[in-house]
Parts: C-alpha cells; structure tokens; sequence
C-alpha cells in the first residue's frame, strides 16, 4: 500500500520554493541503483526536486548523496513510512524537528 505522505518544512531554508513537493508516497518500491545492481539499503530517501529514490548515508552505497553530489539537487525527505523530516544538503540542515 502507497501512502501519501506530507514532508515537514517547518524550518525551511532558501532552496525551499513554491515548486517544493509538500507530499511523497511512502513507501517507495527501492533505491533505483541498488535494485539495478541487486544491492541492499538500510533507508530510504526521495529527492525533492526530481522524485529520484536512493538508499541512505548508512546503507552501502549511499546513492542519495551521490545524487546530490552529481546534481546538485538540494533537498531531500525520508522514503520511509511515519517519517516526514526534510533535509538541505547545501545548507546541512534539517527543515523540521522531527
């Protein structure tokens, strides 16, 4: 089941526009390059500016961060259910509390 979830930007930063999604569908189906290369993943994360879905710092290959790196797409959100805290990578700062 998909659920749609709202991300919190209750601190939000300079990158956070009016295009900024306010929802994401928890839970994702996986991190698009380790499901390429059979890889597992700790956590997931979703890309606030183009939907690209990549594992976390702690998993392996942390495939969220090399998007941010290879992109430069600010802002990502947990891809996990009941999470709904953003993140600035630029700024290194949460845009919520929780």
């Amino acid at each position: 089941m998909k659920v749609d979830d709202r991300v919190d930007l209750s601190n939000p930063c300079q990158h956070v526009t009016e295009e900024t999604p306010r929802h994401v569908h928890r839970p994702t189906k996986g991190c698009e390059e380790c499901l390429k290369i059979g890889s597992g993943w700790v956590h997931l994360r979703v890309c606030l500016t183009c939907g690209h879905v990549g594992c976390c710092d702690d998993s392996p290959n942390r495939h969220a961060t090399a998007h941010n790196r290879a992109t430069h797409h600010p802002m990502i959100t947990s891809g996990e259910i009941g999470e709904t805290w953003a993140y600035c990578y630029p700024d290194d700062q949460f845009l919520s509390e929780g």
